[in-house]
């Protein structure tokens, strides 16, 4: 959530947020990153794209994505 508010309405990669948290190791924690990823899509607090469009959570594989936080709704 830290790099969603960081980037505002930028996109960026779950490799970006894993590189800044672990610079070193980041490869041994992506498992770890998408699973959190997922949880923070499935209750809604942020977007995941392919091709700048929103995927269904269900339909998500092993394949590159942007993350994007989401708009906040009055």
């Amino acid at each position: 959530m830290e790099m969603c508010r960081l980037r505002k309405d930028e996109s960026f990669s779950l490799d970006d947020v894993v590189k800044w948290i672990y610079p070193q190791h980041w490869i041994y924690f992506i498992s770890e990153a998408e699973e959190a990823m997922m949880e923070l899509y499935r209750s809604g607090k942020i977007i995941v794209l392919k091709d700048d469009i929103p995927v269904v959570p269900n339909l998500i594989s092993k394949v590159s994505y942007r993350i994007k936080a989401k708009a906040k709704t009055s």
